[in-house]
């Protein structure tokens, strides 16, 4: 399918039902984004949509939908865009999940920092998941029936802890299409040589022996390896920099702060420079991102320092 036609189905699909528009509208709003936003909806996110029930079409089975973006690029809002009209448009029975909500709980986090490396305490990079709890998460969603319910998990960054199961979503019934989001969905393991050289002060200074970057790395060999494999599609979100990141995540931890009551003393919201340094934690295999996954994806989504689409390529 071309994006030109893509793009007038999606206007025919604005025109003819103006419930959808007045759903998309409403959720800008929840999403605290501008009107304009509409625009983008209209010329990339349809069209996408259009393109992935299509590509769920091909085998009429549960289609796993890679979605891989650095942070701040929007993974979860185009997710959540791409649930609403995947299913008000298409009638799919849609589960969106990301890769954050298989964190490992604090305990364990704690846990493997004293026995493997301190820097595991740390959530974020491969090593730092519950990545059993994804592969039968994907395995329940995949061969989910009409009389299947399957929690959601939902990992809390205000507390830095996974939230209570009472606090998990639940879907009932078959699963058409799962959209399955994360900074380091799909990405590959890097070659050893690459590991030997620090790349940024943390890994200079907290890892000089390399011994937390070979594990992350071991990890996406191995059991992460077998998380990314049931992805059929995949997305990418492509930041124009990696120095660009730093200022998106920046502005996500400080929607973050706003939302929170400034009561519960338990928040974990970072300042400055923690979030400087927790960037470091990502930054390896972000740039590794940038390199190849762009050859890899189905869909790239090309990204300016403004944080605008400026193109779609269909691979």
């Amino acid at each position: 399918m071309s994006n030109c036609s893509s793009i007038n189905q999606a206007k025919q699909a604005f025109k003819h039902t103006p419930a959808l528009l007045a759903a998309l509208q409403a959720h800008i709003q929840q999403h605290a984004l501008p009107a304009t936003f509409i625009t983008t909806l209209q010329n990339y996110y349809m069209p996408l949509a259009e393109q992935i029930y299509q590509q769920s079409q091909i085998t009429g089975q549960t289609s796993v939908i890679g979605i891989n973006g650095a942070q701040g690029t929007g993974k979860s809002t185009l997710s959540s865009f791409l649930k609403l009209i995947l299913e008000q448009v298409y009638g799919c029975a849609v589960v969106q999940f990301s890769i954050d909500d298989l964190y490992h709980t604090h305990a364990k986090r704690q846990q493997l920092a004293r026995e493997i490396h301190p820097l595991l305490q740390t959530r974020g990079v491969p090593g730092t998941h519950d990545v059993n709890l994804g592969i039968a998460l994907l395995e329940t969603l995949s061969t989910a029936t009409a009389s299947t319910k399957v929690f959601i998990p939902y990992f809390d960054k205000a507390i830095d802890d996974r939230a209570p199961r009472e606090q998990w979503s639940l879907h009932q019934g078959k699963v058409d299409i799962v959209l399955f989001e994360g900074w380091c969905v799909a990405t590959p393991a890097q070659a050893e040589s690459a590991l030997k050289q620090a790349l940024n002060a943390l890994e200079a200074n907290e890892d000089p022996h390399a011994i937390w970057r070979n594990y992350v790395n071991l990890q996406l060999q191995k059991s992460y390896f077998s998380l990314f494999s049931p992805i059929e599609y995949l997305i990418m979100l492509k930041a124009p920099s990696f120095e660009c990141i730093y200022q998106w995540r920046r502005l996500q931890e400080h929607k973050l702060a706003q939302k929170q009551d400034s009561r519960n003393h338990n928040l974990k919201i970072m300042n400055k420079n923690q979030l400087q340094r927790f960037i470091m934690h990502y930054e390896r295999l972000t740039r590794f991102n940038l390199q190849v996954l762009p050859e890899q994806a189905q869909v790239v989504i090309e990204l300016d320092d403004k944080h605008q689409i400026t193109d779609l390529k269909y691979l």
